[in-house]
């Protein structure tokens, strides 16, 4: 009785408090003028809204002005370092001063306009805060690879207390796009091709960084199949196949890892901008999935209906459609913050349908406290940002990203190991291992390849770079032969570079423009490829190498899958870092001499040619083509390890409780002569289905640790929504048939069983 009392006080109280913000949102709607209104669903770029010069910290006179006619409901990319903002290290602002700087924008909003209505501050973190002195994890493709979600929430909550001890709320990331075309300048930001894996990851990131912040999901939807691999270019695909493959990974994070913000895309869907889409952003997000926060545009997305994408006639009537479809606020601001009371007064919109917005935008300053307490500890934001224990944490992420995907039993290196030659233009450049969406930084806090096993300190180390990513007259390929021929073993560290600089060119969206600078950056958002070819002397250089006859360690740091046939073939092993972020020659140091056994997996599989596009693993068995295999050079979930393990056991058993409907079991052995993780991943396929089933889905992984010599049993429960088929007809339904069972390390080698569904 005592226990049934105290949850009626419990939910009594929270019914009070939702009932008392509920009264409080009417008060504030009930006082504020259409440009008050508008200027709540209003968030323009924030990095030239203040001065600095020394110590010295001033608010611009253009956020002073926007908060006197306009007050704003937030600002975006405040804190944001990079080319683009023209923010270096020097000139940027350091942790400290970014709380300060925040405090005072927060302060001026708060006690210098009308109503006092907190700002909300966005700040990019697909891997890391995109600021000066923060910590710098692997991009989400090397997240991914780590199929881990324990070790991705834990980097979820840096990355969200990093950002909420410096001043802002909200943190734009993960990235949860389905990447099927390699070509695409932003795989390097996605979590993979598999919308299960990208799910259940994101919402694990979400979990960790809404302890301290908002996330924010991008971007809504199927963003990552553009036609021809151009960025934002319009996505052709089919309802059926839009809810089955690239939507699932956002119902998951929003409803089981509780994401409070969505970002719509840039594309459109059979000819509809995604921000203006009601069927998706109402029918499906909101209606479907129950979700009841902040829908944000990308950055000019709403503009991108007039301009470039020739739906709408005009901005005003872009903003409206934008408004109607459920965009809550339009980042950039343009149309919003200079359209939007013109569209109402054309009719366009209703004053009903701008209450709506600005209802769920203040709800979320409610949610989050700012009302209560608006500012932040600065002296907190100095010790705690980019501190070592959150740099360890990047070095383990780097560390199980790492994929193995060739080894002859060169690695790891033994005692007769004495001196080692590091080659490649990746070999020492520290933008080059950090992808895109990242702030300058100091060299001190960065280990590059080179300086992770100089300071192994296990070996001589001679180094030359050999040629440039892309830059043909920057190359010394000779004096790589010479040190190459030199040494007991090569470390060959090729690949790309996302990396930007202050001579690239931007578009108004921060997208780099392709032109006639020559830098090594050939991915990163706007750098789409017709090749996965290496540039530059890049397969001269390997060439070159693999001709000495001296053993050869081929790394790959890359933001999207290249070319690796050369490599391959010749390569005594090879591994893919992708972007490892700020500790990943610490992470490359540890795994060439054994000091940690590598497990990562692929989140996306490796094409042997651009002709093969798109190359998926859930896709329809076809024949080969005349040229070479239909299949991919690894495929998805492939990784390998210095110790081996083996299937055995798998059973499978029918379960009616709750939605459960099979167990599945498996026993794993370590076969081989080490300790290791395995990465047990479980696949369904539908063997006769109303709607064509996909060649086998992913339904369940566990990343588990097995000693030497011991065998485990993994479980695996199957739900009736694993098993289900989505039709337009009948949406989610299951279909009593045949199913095949298939349990393995990769989506190519397992074990199965059939199992019948009733």
């Amino acid at each position: 009785m005592q226990r049934r009392f105290s949850i009626l006080l419990v939910v009594t109280a929270l019914f009070c408090s939702c009932a008392q913000k509920q009264d409080e949102i009417d008060r504030l709607l009930s006082q504020m003028t259409l440009e008050e209104k508008c200027g709540q669903l209003t968030c323009p770029i924030g990095f030239n809204f203040y001065g600095k010069d020394g110590d010295s910290l001033w608010l611009a006179e253009n956020f002073i002005g926007m908060m006197d006619t306009m007050p704003l409901g937030s600002c975006w990319a405040v804190l944001r370092a990079d080319p683009w903002s023209r923010k270096t290290v020097e000139t940027g602002l350091h942790p400290r001063e970014s709380a300060r700087l925040l405090n005072m924008m927060q302060r001026h909003a708060v006690e210098n306009t009308r109503l006092g209505i907190p700002l909300l501050f966005c700040e990019e973190t697909p891997h890391g805060h995109m600021a000066v002195g923060t910590t710098v994890f692997p991009t989400g493709i090397g997240q991914a690879s780590t199929w881990n979600p324990s070790l991705l929430e834990q980097m979820g909550e840096v990355m969200g207390r990093e950002i909420r001890l410096q001043g802002a709320q909200i943190g734009y990331g993960p990235v949860l796009d389905i990447a099927r075309d390699p070509r695409w300048s932003r795989v390097e930001e996605t979590m993979g091709e598999d919308p299960y894996l990208s799910g259940t990851l994101g919402a694990a990131i979400v979990k960790g960084m809404q302890k301290n912040v908002c996330a924010t999901l991008k971007h809504l939807a199927a963003y990552g199949i553009p036609q021809g691999g151009h960025n934002a270019a319009t996505a052709e695909v089919g309802q059926n196949k839009l809810m089955s493959d690239y939507l699932p990974s956002f119902e998951k994070a929003i409803c089981e890892g509780g994401a409070k913000t969505v970002m719509t895309s840039y594309n459109t869907i059979d000819g509809v901008p995604c921000s203006a889409n009601q069927w998706l952003l109402q029918e499906i997000l909101r209606n479907s999935w129950n979700f009841k926060g902040v829908v944000f545009s990308d950055l000019n997305a709403v503009n991108a209906i007039y301009a470039t994408q020739h739906v709408a006639a005009d901005p005003a009537e872009a903003a409206a459609m934008a408004l109607k479809a459920g965009v809550d606020i339009d980042l950039g601001g343009y149309n919003y913050g200079g359209f939007l009371k013109e569209a109402l007064r054309r009719c366009l919109v209703t004053e009903a349908d701008i209450n709506k917005a600005v209802r769920h935008v203040l709800q979320l300053k409610f949610d989050l406290g700012l009302f209560e307490n608006p500012y932040v500890d600065e002296a907190l934001a100095e010790t705690e940002v980019g501190k070592k224990e959150n740099a360890q944490l990047a070095k383990q992420v780097a560390l199980e990203s790492a994929t193995l995907l060739k080894n002859d039993g060169i690695l790891p290196f033994g005692e007769h190991i004495n001196k080692v030659a590091i080659i490649g233009p990746n070999a020492d450049n520290m933008y080059n291992q950090l992808g895109d969406y990242t702030a300058p930084q100091d060299p001190d806090r960065i280990v590059t390849m080179l300086e992770g096993i100089q300071t192994k300190g296990r070996a001589e180390v001679t180094y030359a770079k050999g040629c440039a990513i892309r830059d043909e007259n920057d190359a010394d390929i000779d004096e790589a032969v010479r040190i190459a021929s030199a040494a007991d073993v090569v470390v060959l560290i090729v690949g790309g570079s996302s990396a930007r600089d202050f001579k690239t060119s931007y578009e108004d969206t921060g997208a780099a423009i392709v032109d006639d600078h020559i830098s090594d950056m050939d991915c990163g958002e706007g750098y789409d490829r017709s090749t996965l070819k290496l540039l530059g002397k890049q397969e001269e250089l390997m060439q070159r190498i693999y001709a000495t006859g001296k053993p050869v360690v081929t790394v790959y740091i890359q933001g999207r899958p290249l070319d690796m046939n050369l490599a391959n073939e010749k390569s005594n092993a090879l591994l893919t870092l992708w972007y490892p972020g700020m500790e990943g020659g610490s992470a490359l140091a540890d795994i060439l001499w054994g000091d940690y056994n590598p497990a990562g997996r692929l989140p996306i599989s490796v094409p042997r040619s651009v002709g093969q596009i798109p190359v998926y693993y859930s896709q329809p068995q076809t024949g080969d083509y005349v040229e070479e295999s239909a299949k991919p050079l690894f495929p998805f979930g492939f990784g390998l390890s210095y110790t081996q393990f083996e299937y055995s056991d798998l059973q499978v058993e029918s379960v009616s409780k709750m939605d459960t409907v099979c167990r599945i079991t498996c026993t794993v052995k370590n076969i081989g002569p080490c300790d290791g993780d395995e990465v047990v991943q479980l696949y369904v396929r539908d063997e006769v289905a109303s709607i064509a089933p996909a060649s086998k889905l992913l339904k369940g992984f566990q990343r588990v640790h097995i000693n030497k010599g011991e065998a485990k049993q993994v479980v695996f429960y199957l739900t009736e929504r694993d098993l289900s088929v989505y039709s337009v007809e009948k949406g989610w339904h299951l279909e009593p048939g045949e199913f095949t069972i298939l349990v393995g390390g990769n989506s190519e080698e397992t074990i199965s069983k059939n199992v019948t569904i009733k």
